[in-house]
């Protein structure tokens, strides 16, 4: 059996690296003011940021049903068989419509529920392409990542209150608060949402507050999977690298037994309602 991966541009891995790596990445829309905007094909992560501070009106959507199916169709001219890895089904219903449309695909088409975005959802694709080359079937890849799914942490430090307070997550009144006070909200994604974790008074604090919740990970629920070798570390950002990089060695210090990954761009559906200056550590298992 050919086996195909699909993903969403929501994973940071964009169109030039897909070809590098043989699979297929669906643009994620943009509505921006009156315009609709695609991922990595007419909308830059330079781009974005700059229509966000310019108080652009900005609201993610799914990806347009007749695209998604006009893809599947299309790659299965060349293979038998599609896993799809779309963002995590907590934070879109992207994953929803692609398993509902797939029912059509005869069982050629296997939609993944991996409650993963960002780095965490790029190590799921990096997974996947290994057990394609391990000669896994679509239906043993599928069952691996949903087994796995709960596998992972993500823990982000915002910038700025305003984009939480635009998208209803915070009050008027505590993003004003949190504003004077410069605070620095350090949020968690758990599976299947983004979900207040703790209230940092600086950045440096956020930042050990960040290294803690790694710290109890990696001594609690992963204990295990320390001990096999299975948890890597990865990093990501919203305009924000410089600091990600200090970040980075700063945990690889704390932690230097974990492998460390990548630092990436945070994905712009997350980014649209956090902002830029944010950053983010992740924990995630990987497949040894």
């Amino acid at each position: 059996m050919k086996t195909a991966i699909i993903t969403d541009s929501n994973s940071g891995i964009t169109q030039a690296l897909a070809k590098e790596l043989g699979i297929f990445v669906v643009p994620m829309p943009f509505l921006i003011d009156d315009g609709e905007y695609f991922e990595d094909i007419n909308l830059s992560q330079a781009d974005f940021y700059e229509k966000l501070k310019n108080n652009a009106n900005v609201s993610t959507s799914q990806p347009i049903v007749g695209d998604l199916l006009a893809l599947w169709d299309d790659v299965l001219k060349d293979y038998d068989e599609i896993v799809h890895i779309p963002m995590s089904s907590g934070l879109s219903k992207s994953m929803e419509t692609a398993r509902a449309l797939s029912k059509d695909y005869e069982g050629k088409v296997h939609v993944v529920d991996n409650q993963r975005i960002s780095v965490t959802q790029k190590q799921s694709v990096y997974d996947a392409i290994r057990m394609v080359k391990d000669g896994k079937t679509a239906a043993e890849i599928k069952e691996y990542l949903e087994a796995t799914k709960s596998d992972s942490s993500i823990y982000i430090m915002v910038d700025t209150m305003k984009y939480l307070k635009k998208g209803g997550r915070v009050t008027p009144a505590a993003a004003l608060i949190g504003t004077m006070l410069k605070l620095k909200p350090v949020l968690q994604i758990q599976g299947d949402k983004l979900d207040k974790y703790a209230i940092a008074k600086t950045l440096n604090n956020a930042k050990t507050t960040m290294i803690e919740a790694i710290r109890a990970d990696l001594t609690g629920r992963f204990a295990e999977y320390v001990a096999n070798g299975e948890m890597v570390l990865h990093f990501a950002h919203t305009e924000n690298l410089a600091e990600a990089e200090k970040f980075k060695e700063q945990v690889q210090a704390q932690f230097p037994d974990i492998p460390v990954g990548w630092v990436d761009p945070l994905s712009l559906s997350v980014s649209c309602h956090i902002g830029p200056g944010a950053l983010a550590v992740t924990l995630t298992r990987v497949l040894k």
